[in-house]
């Protein structure tokens, strides 16, 4: 297995993700979700360091830095303090019209991990730990939008039809 190759496509869809969060930052009509998808791409960013740093390495013919990550865990992740956060009935219902960029960011947090995942079984030594690194963190973004959907959806689900 070429782990450069799959670092490399790695590099592409986080940058691909960064921008996503930022465009849609832009669009989105609730400031919490504003918020949330600002944070993310900074987040995104600094797995395109991470991720850069490896290649660096790996093209020099050095083991991955595995300090690196354990650092950035370390730090602490914005969706660790955003899952904690409730989000109040009031403020779901005033999401319900970023329901659909809500659902894509779920979904894209959830490829970007299964990719990971796969790419991990088929690696060995620290390019496996690597890969499973961003694998966690990316099913943290996961579950915190699914989270902020279903709950949107719900509040949406619940609401009073013709006003």
């Amino acid at each position: 297995m070429e782990v450069r190759r799959i670092f490399e496509y790695a590099l592409q869809r986080e940058y691909e993700g960064k921008r996503f969060f930022e465009e849609n930052a832009k669009r989105l009509s609730h400031a919490a979700a504003v918020e949330a998808f600002k944070k993310l791409a900074a987040e995104e960013q600094k797995h395109i360091e991470y991720i850069q740093r490896q290649i660096t390495l790996l093209d020099q013919n050095k083991t991955p830095d595995m300090e690196m990550g354990a650092t950035m865990e370390a730090a602490g992740f914005f969706t660790a303090r955003a899952a904690s956060e409730v989000i109040e009935v009031t403020v779901l219902e005033a999401m319900v019209p970023d329901l659909p960029v809500l659902r894509m960011a779920y979904l894209i947090e959830r490829d970007f991990a299964e990719f990971y995942e796969k790419a991990a079984g088929k690696a060995d030594g620290d390019a496996r730990k690597v890969l499973e690194t961003l694998a966690y963190w990316e099913r943290r973004h996961e579950e915190l939008f699914r989270q902020m959907h279903d709950r949107a959806f719900e509040a949406y689900a619940d609401m009073p039809w013709g006003g």
